[in-house]
């Protein structure tokens, strides 16, 4: 870094990134696409279940409401499943946790990984904030339509930056991609304009990451279940600071020494090979079979068919002398774990743990990490067992844009020296099995619907599920009427 370059205070363009972004959010007729847009609902429906459902767990509900007791919001924003009403923001980290808690919501897997219906808390949360001020007003609220166009965004804007830009190689964690996407459509919403939504994308990029200890042996804890609430939460923040004027940092990214590639992102330069379309939401993974790491979401499916065929041919646990576990280099660097596993999180991010219960059991489900179910010896005894190797196929494919796949292979060797092995390319949930998915997700939506809310509402929801354009023409207001309890 020069003293030139330090001295010279000339304010120079907003770095182009920070213009491709708002740019495109601006441009709603880029991402509405057929696909997308159906894609959208489905991606709606999945999130608003996994939300209800984690709301099952105490370790979940005990961290949501008011941040400050009693602080609730006359007309504030609802949260799904439950009786408050908060300020959006908080709102927004409620709902993101929710979605995210019992990891199982959508995923996108690239150089960086991440789970872009994590922005639905900001932007639902908003979106009613706004319905509610609007009809105060006597003016028309939003409607569903305009909360799935900025989820086809959001998604477009977290999923191509992570196409080419490995930020968990750094160490950072992806949950600033929410925070991006999240600043840049909620400032849209809000009405910004173009250099007010540049102002608050500067910001969000110049927050940095939080580091990714939480996701990982030996810290692997529960604050990666609502990280990405945070990250929605603080990009809604952003947002409204840019809509009531405050100015921005146009090269926030690339400023020599100070910006966001020098400081954080060791030197590197951000890179782009696509312009943002919707290639991501009609592209995105739903985990629709079983609540897992994606990177071990075809490793299970094949464990659930060897239970299977093991049972067919007469053997049992016990018979199995070893397991050898081929996998894709990513899941291979940040779920293969030995040793004890602390807590649920810790166990929904350990490859051999996700492998040894169905092989045990042949399902796997959200309370399977608890406590309870993981003091069952059998699972540790199968997990010595295991080794876990990078199979080069499954990695070249997991980058390949045609492609995509998730790779692995579950190998069982018996003590008698015979042999019964499992590969699986794409999981259930992939564009490729979309007609095998979908049914199973519209399921997993109404399963989890029905039990929380109360049935003539979860009748209504379910109608207007079943038919796109009346979906895409509920105002926000009254479907969020109908999903509080």
């Amino acid at each position: 870094m020069s003293k030139a370059a330090v001295l010279d205070a000339r304010r120079p363009e907003f770095d182009r990134v920070i213009q491709n972004i708002a740019d495109y959010v601006l441009d709603l007729q880029r991402c509405q696409t057929d696909e997308a847009l159906d894609t959208a609902r489905y991606c709606w429906m999945d999130s608003i279940g996994c939300a209800l459902y984690a709301l099952n767990y105490p370790a979940c509900t005990k961290l949501l409401g008011p941040i400050v007791p009693g602080a609730s919001l006359d007309n504030g924003a609802r949260v799904p499943g439950t009786s408050y009403r908060l300020d959006p923001l908080r709102a927004a980290w409620n709902i993101g946790a929710m979605v995210r808690w019992l990891d199982y919501n959508d995923t996108w897997l690239a150089a960086e990984w991440g789970h872009p219906s994590d922005n639905l808390g900001a932007i639902l949360a908003l979106a009613d904030w706004l319905s509610l001020q609007r009809v105060d007003r006597g003016e028309p609220p939003l409607t569903m339509h305009d909360v799935l166009v900025a989820m086809i965004q959001a998604h477009e804007i977290q999923g191509v930056i992570a196409l080419e830009n490995c930020f968990n190689c750094v160490g950072l964690d992806h949950v600033m991609l929410v925070r991006i996407a999240s600043t840049a459509v909620a400032a849209r919403m809000l009405g910004c304009n173009r250099e007010e939504i540049m102002n608050a994308v500067s910001h969000a990029w110049l927050d940095g990451s939080s580091l990714r200890t939480y996701r990982h042996a030996p810290n692997t804890g529960s604050r990666k279940s609502w990280a990405a609430g945070d990250a929605s939460s603080r990009g809604l923040f952003l947002a409204f600071l840019a809509e009531r004027g405050e100015m921005g940092y146009p090269s926030a990214i690339t400023a020599s020494g100070w910006g966001f590639q020098d400081v954080c992102f060791k030197g590197q330069d951000l890179t782009f090979s696509q312009d943002f379309g919707s290639y991501v939401m009609e592209n995105i993974l739903f985990k629709i079979a079983f609540p897992a790491e994606f990177h071990a979401q075809t490793a299970v499916e094949a464990a659930i068919t060897l239970h299977r065929r093991m049972q067919e041919a007469g053997k049992g646990i016990d018979d199995i002398d070893s397991i050898l576990l081929e996998t894709q280099e990513s899941a291979d660097r940040i779920i293969n774990k030995t040793g004890p596993l602390d807590n649920p999180a810790d166990r929904d991010h350990c490859l051999q743990y996700m492998v040894a219960v169905p092989l045990i059991k042949g399902s796997l489900d959200a309370t399977d990490y608890e406590d309870d179910a993981a003091a069952d010896p059998r699972i540790d005894a199968l997990r010595a067992r295991m080794k876990v190797v990078e199979n080069a196929r499954f990695t070249r494919e997991y980058l390949e844009p045609d492609k995509r796949a998730i790779g692995n292979r579950v190998t069982l060797r018996f003590n008698d020296g015979s042999e019964m092995s499992e590969t699986v390319d794409y999981p259930v949930g992939h564009r490729r099995r979309r007609t095998e998915g979908i049914p199973l997700l519209e399921a997993k939506f109404e399963r989890y619907l029905r039990g929380r809310i109360r049935p003539k509402h979860a009748d209504r929801i379910l109608r207007l599920c079943a038919d796109p354009e009346a979906f895409q023409q509920t105002p926000v207001d009254r479907m969020m009427d109908w999903l509080v309890v």
